[in-house]
């Protein structure tokens, strides 16, 4: 929904981790999800003077070893923020992004606010990544859709439910 005043909009964002959020460990020479970077190395990079943002880090995993249990914090917590009447975009790895996309789907049919889910084929910080193209473009996607569960990636919005993640070409694309 455009509104036509300068008043800043909220946007809640929800962290579980993934590609998107792990970063490099010198000392042991490898890439792992510990606590939240996308507010230091995405969020503060960008110029948002029309819009506010709540992050929440509710898990820090890859998703390929996402739980049932997990799902269900996600679930809950995308409950309990919707009730603050603000868009949701929802950073997850995308190995299990659409399967939880769905659930989602799945156990809040009417949320009454966008739900973007997003994530990266390539984590922030190599300079490769597609990780803040996806979250600006979530970001935007979150204040324009109507009500519904969406996955935003590489300049494209899935209606979920029916999306997949395609490896050969990695990225997202609707199931035939």
């Amino acid at each position: 929904m455009l509104q036509n005043n300068n008043k800043p909009e909220k946007i809640i964002i929800v962290s579980t981790g993934g590609t998107i959020e792990k970063t490099y460990d010198e000392f042991e020479g490898s890439l792992n999800n510990r606590e939240s970077e996308v507010k230091k190395r995405i969020i503060a990079k960008l110029r948002l003077p029309y819009t506010e943002l709540e992050v929440f880090s509710i898990i820090a995993k890859d998703s390929l070893h996402f739980t049932e249990y997990d799902r269900t914090i996600l679930v809950k917590t995308i409950q309990s923020q919707l009730q603050k009447n603000h868009p949701i975009v929802v950073l997850h790895g995308t190995d299990t992004m659409a399967r939880s996309a769905e659930r989602v789907f799945k156990d809040i049919p009417d949320p009454g606010q966008a739900i973007v889910f997003t994530g990266a084929m390539v984590p922030m910080g190599f300079e490769d990544s597609d990780a803040r193209q996806n979250v600006t473009e979530a970001l935007l996607a979150s204040r324009l859709l109507s009500a519904g569960i969406y996955i935003s990636f590489h300049n494209k919005v899935f209606k979920v439910p029916g999306v997949r993640k395609n490896p050969t070409i990695r990225t997202f694309e609707y199931q035939e």
